[in-house]
């Protein structure tokens, strides 16, 4: 929604919005781009007076416990009859409309994907509008309109809003779509994998053809099998496939430099500051997409070389000297535990068997709450030498569920005690990695103060 309201704003549109806790970066974004925002959902906003309500996700029809409607602001709107939209409709309509959309897909890696194709096609001359879930360091916005023909944006499954229950991307009607992989998440809203999977079979069905009459590219990952069934459940378009050992697009080398081959010829080579297999294969998607806009897979892979992640994407929040070495605290979205255990691997792949990792996590998506996946975390945490799991909130035990890890792991009830377990344990040489989908309660510049008075 913060990037929405950036492209409504470039649109020339005055902007207002209102949430509860937003936090950087996306908070500064917004006040850097003089768009005013509101902390609540108060019905005196009516008084604005805006032409259209952009109604996000996080609104709904929820009574408290004493009567009182959770977002009254809303109850206003529908009240008085005032126009109001949902922010994926509202795109549709006033962006996306007349432009090759590039949509990236999946349970994990959307952000980093969309953001990789965003400056691949920038680099190459393009100028793509964007819309990403998070603030691509290379452009340092996380949205703008852009004055090429291509549109890339980041797809997600989730629901619209209260009154639209589809996934937020059949909305986006995509010439190119990327399938990162699929697995359960999103316990809310979802049964189980099946139903997500009919979510992206329904995105399939909003893509042009193949052949002489149609020019829609699916590009997806070969390793997936969830995917597979999407596929086998009807595709119409041209499908070019990464990551397994039999696809189109492949890599031959480790995951901070490679090669890239297309149908077993080398096209390509990638050298670049991340790591982890899941960034190659980010990377793989990336090429394979901008391809289908004529970018050729040479440039895409050099233009690779320069790509800066995305802020929240092992981030280095801080590198605090100690005698004989330094202790780095990063910090990363993370938060299911396929993408826990992925970053985690990814940094173990980094500082090697001699360094040890710190894993501080919070489980605060709403999948996570609900606690459909916590016989998961011990498993996500395995490469990690210590575990530390703040957890409170939750209606589940988080003591209980990580008691496999014994010494291992450590639960807190809030985050002063959290900071400090991490620091009654952090040593010079130590990197901790601090994991969570929200601002995680300011963990890291806590902790970045108690280890610098330690």
């Amino acid at each position: 929604m913060g990037g929405l309201a950036a492209l409504a704003r470039e649109a020339g549109h005055r902007v207002t919005g209102c949430d509860a806790g937003v936090y950087p970066p996306m908070s500064d974004q917004l006040r850097a781009l003089g768009i005013e925002l509101i902390d609540g959902f108060g019905a005196d906003q009516l008084a604005l007076q805006p032409d259209v309500f952009v109604v996000g996700n996080v609104v709904s029809r929820v009574h408290l416990s004493d009567g009182i409607p959770k977002f009254p602001l809303m109850e206003a709107i529908l009240d008085a009859g005032l126009p109001y939209t949902s922010g994926p409709q509202w795109l549709a309509e006033h962006v996306l409309q007349g432009r090759h959309v590039i949509a990236v897909a999946g349970t994990h890696g959307k952000t980093t994907t969309t953001a990789m194709i965003a400056w691949v096609l920038e680099a190459a001359g393009l100028h793509p509008g964007f819309l990403v879930g998070g603030m691509p360091v290379n452009f340092g916005v996380s949205a703008r309109l852009g004055s090429g023909k291509v549109f890339v944006i980041e797809a997600d499954e989730y629901d619209t809003a209260f009154f639209d229950k589809r996934s937020k991307f059949v909305h986006y009607r995509p010439r190119t779509v990327v399938l990162n992989n699929l697995e359960f998440d999103h316990a809310d809203i979802f049964d189980d994998v099946a139903a997500i999977e009919r979510q992206f079979q329904h995105l399939l069905r909003t893509i042009p053809g193949k052949g002489p009459h149609g020019s829609g590219r699916v590009v997806v990952n070969g390793l997936e099998e969830s995917l597979a069934r999407v596929l086998h459940a009807g595709c119409w378009s041209e499908v070019r496939s990464f990551g397994a050992a039999i696809s189109d697009f492949t890599a031959v080398g480790e995951p901070d430099e490679f090669d890239v081959l297309y149908l077993g010829q080398t096209v390509g080579h990638v050298k670049w500051g991340l790591n982890g297999v899941h960034n190659q294969l980010n990377a793989l998607a990336a090429i394979a997409a901008a391809e289908h806009v004529g970018v050729s897979p040479s440039v895409a892979a050099t233009a690779l070389d320069t790509f800066e992640n995305v802020k929240r994407r092992m981030e280095v929040c801080a590198s605090l000297p100690r005698p004989g070495g330094s202790i780095t605290v990063y910090d990363d979205f993370a938060h299911h535990p396929s993408a826990i255990r992925t970053t985690v691997d990814g940094l173990r792949r980094k500082v090697g068997t001699n360094q040890r990792i710190l894993a501080v996590f919070e489980p605060r998506s709403n999948t996570m709450k609900l606690g459909s996946m916590k016989a998961q975390l011990p498993w996500s945490l395995e490469a990690a030498d210590l575990a530390f799991c703040l957890g409170a909130g939750l209606g589940w035990d988080a003591r209980e569920a990580l008691s496999s890890m014994g010494n291992r792991a450590q639960v807190a009830d809030t985050i002063d005690e959290l900071v400090a377990q991490v620091v009654a344990h952090a040593q010079t040489g130590d990197h901790i990695l601090c994991m969570s989908n929200g601002s995680f309660g300011g963990v890291h510049l806590k902790l970045r103060q108690a280890l610098q008075k330690s």
